[in-house]
Parts: structure tokens; C-alpha cells; sequence
């Protein structure tokens, strides 16, 4: 990665002065949520949202189950959050298990519910640890399901990046091929699987832009509160875990607030080096949990604005 003049500013900056010292707050973030199961996870997702509404995100996600397994709730997660606040919401869709008509009809859906934002992915297989298969009749992958949102709606689309390689690709030059696929299909950006080395990011992004691929590239960061958790989510995406991580947490099982003290530490200083390399946007996997995001944001300089400000942006 070649540094600017600024940028090597704020890199020392970020070395010389405290990590959050009078951050600015001149960054773009985003919340991902997943679609609840009961009524009392549907009371924890909206008061996350509520909480994080007033940060003014770029825009807000809902994940999509393997198999279409979340379907009617995503879409009810995604059309309230259209109708009830001020944050643009953007469904996640996969090509798993459904032929295209299937996916055509969900797209066409969403975009009735005057949703434009879609996070396109080829999805995992519904049987974790069986290799992938696509539908006979369906989409092939993430690439050729974001050449169908576009033929069908002008949909702003996202699309899935892969720091540390997806588990299914053969080489990290084979990743970024089928990334740049996915973005010469008419995607807009690529969120990153989540990473815990912001030289992982960097290089990635370096490779990325060395294969002519132009679109933002954004990363997504997890906090991390359970490291048992992440590392059975990191096994499926090809996320390190790194060893001082666990050593960070041990003896903290029965200690919650301290883990969260801890967690928000670990991301908010990710966070802080990646601005120091000049990233600007930042997308974060909430667990529909709000307050290690937010209290990240604030780290980073991010501050509320009324919600009728919002609203009115």
C-alpha cells in the first residue's frame, strides 16, 4: 500500500497522539442486523435500531437465512425499517436452494416495498461443510445474480469481499477474479467478510485495485464479545483468528461487561488504523446488539443527530 502525504500525517498522528483523540467523525458507517425469531428478539432488533438510528447510517442491512429459510421475516424486518425510520434499508439475497423466478419474485418484491438497496450473494450451502451447489434453474453465483438484479430493477447492489479468501476458492488471485466479476456485473461496492488485521485489509484492497477493480471496497468489522462464536463464523468465511485475541478474553466467561469493554477496544482500534490508512466507510455486523457499535462510532468521532435532521438529510 502506498501512503499519501496526508495519510502518513495521520498514520503518525495515530501513533504519537491518544488513539481517539479528537477523532472527527468524517466516516460513512453502516449497521448489519439479522432478522428476528421471537417476539422478544424482535423487541431487542428494534430497540438496537432505535439506538443506532440517530448515528445517520449510510444505510442499514438485514441478513437472508441459507435456503430462503428467513425469507417472510427479512422482508418484514427490511419494509419496517424502510416504513419506521429514516435509514435506507438494504436486503440481503442469495441464490441458494431457489431457481431465478424464485429470486426474481423476492427482487420485484422489495422493490415494490420502494426498497433500492440489495446486498447480492451466492450464500452458503444449507448443510454447513457440504460443497456448494447451484439450483439447476437458479443463479449460478453472486456474480450472475447481480447481472439479474440489474436487468430487472435499477437497484443500488452490494456485493461480498473476502480479505482472507473465501473457503471455496482455490487462490487469492482466484478471489479477486471473482470479485471483479461480481463488480463488472454492475455491482456498486464490496463490504468485506469481517478481519481482525487491518494489514489484511490493505493488501487486499492493494490486489483488488492492481486487477482494475475501482469500486469502494468497505470494511466490515465485528466486534467480538464471544470468541467461540466468532470462530465457528470465521470457519465458514476464512476469517484468522488471531492468538492474542483469545488470550484477550480468557477468564472473562462470566464477566460480560468486561468482555464488551474489551471487545469494543479490539474494534475501535481496527477501526482507528484502517483511518489511518485512509478509509473512510466503515460497515458493521451488529448480532442485532447495539451498544458495542455505538460506543465504537463515538470512539471514532461518530455523534447523534436528531432523528428529524435525519430525516430530513
Amino acid at each position: 500500500m502506498t501512503l499519501s502525504i496526508s495519510q502518513l500525517q495521520e498514520a503518525r498522528r495515530a501513533l504519537d497522539a491518544p488513539l481517539f483523540a479528537d477523532m472527527p467523525g468524517d466516516m460513512a458507517v453502516s449497521f448489519e442486523f439479522f432478522p428476528p425469531k421471537t417476539d422478544r428478539m424482535d423487541a431487542g432488533l428494534w430497540e438496537a435500531i432505535r439506538t443506532l438510528e440517530p448515528l445517520a447510517p449510510e444505510f442499514v442491512s438485514v441478513t437472508y437465512g441459507a435456503g430462503g429459510s428467513t425469507r417472510e421475516r427479512t422482508h418484514a424486518t427490511v419494509a419496517r425499517i424502510s416504513r419506521e425510520t429514516a435509514m435506507p434499508a438494504a436486503a440481503h439475497l442469495t441464490c441458494v436452494e431457489a431457481s431465478k423466478a424464485e429470486v426474481d419474485q423476492v427482487a420485484n418484491e422489495y422493490w415494490a416495498a420502494g426498497v433500492r438497496h440489495i446486498v447480492a450473494l451466492r450464500g452458503d450451502p444449507p448443510v454447513p461443510g457440504s460443497p456448494y451447489q447451484a439450483h439447476p434453474g437458479g443463479y449460478q453465483n453472486a456474480a450472475d445474480l447481480v447481472a439479474g438484479l440489474r436487468r430487472l430493477h435499477p437497484f443500488e447492489v452490494s456485493v461480498a469481499a473476502y480479505p482472507e479468501s473465501h473457503p471455496d476458492s482455490r487462490t487469492q488471485d482466484a478471489d479477486i477474479e471473482n470479485l471483479k466479476r461480481k463488480i463488472d456485473a454492475g455491482a456498486n461496492r464490496a463490504i468485506t467478510q469481517f478481519f481482525f488485521s487491518p494489514e489484511a485489509y490493505f493488501r487486499f484492497r492493494d490486489r483488488a485495485a492492481a486487477a482494475g477493480i475501482t469500486a469502494e471496497i468497505v470494511p466490515g468489522i465485528l466486534p467480538v464479545s464471544n470468541v467461540a462464536q466468532t470462530r465457528k463464523f470465521a470457519g465458514m468465511c476464512g476469517a484468522a483468528i488471531p492468538g492474542w485475541m483469545d488470550r484477550l478474553f480468557e477468564g472473562l466467561d462470566d464477566r460480560p461487561t468486561a468482555r464488551s469493554l474489551v471487545a469494543a477496544t479490539i474494534a475501535a482500534e481496527l477501526c482507528r488504523r484502517l483511518y489511518a490508512g485512509g478509509v473512510r466507510n466503515f460497515h458493521f455486523y451488529t448480532l442485532n446488539r447495539a451498544e458495542l457499535a455505538y460506543a465504537i462510532c463515538h470512539m471514532l468521532g461518530v455523534r447523534p443527530r436528531a432523528v428529524e435532521q435525519v430525516a430530513a438529510a
